[in-house]
């Protein structure tokens, strides 16, 4: 097992939907709060479409654990933000049964 390395700072941000007045919706994101994680890639693949290419990373984001409720505590749907970088949260769970730390299984997509 490796050792955890808590040294990159993201931003954990949450959707925010706006009505539009036309029966849809413009969404923007807003911070929550800033938390310090060990980032790991995984393996990345690629998926072409008619016009772009669409490059997909998962990612292992360890952070220190927070409990149910509380803002601070990743979920899915939510993402992560490191300058122009964006990890999409897909689902946490916790790394070991006493809840010291999460692990969220996030998506980095780059279109090329």
């Amino acid at each position: 097992m490796t050792s955890l390395k808590l040294s990159r700072k993201l931003a954990l941000e949450e959707a925010i939907y706006t009505p539009d007045g036309a029966g849809g919706f413009s969404e923007s994101w807003s911070e929550l709060g800033v938390l310090w994680a060990d980032v790991r890639a995984g393996t990345g693949r690629e998926k072409a479409g008619a016009n772009l290419t669409l490059a997909t990373v998962p990612y292992r984001i360890t952070v220190r654990g927070a409990p149910e409720g509380a803002p601070s505590r990743p979920k899915p749907d939510q993402r992560f933000r490191e300058g122009d970088r964006i990890y999409r949260i897909i689902a946490v769970s916790d790394r070991y049964p006493d809840q010291r730390y999460l692990i969220c299984f996030a998506k980095e997509e780059v279109a090329a």
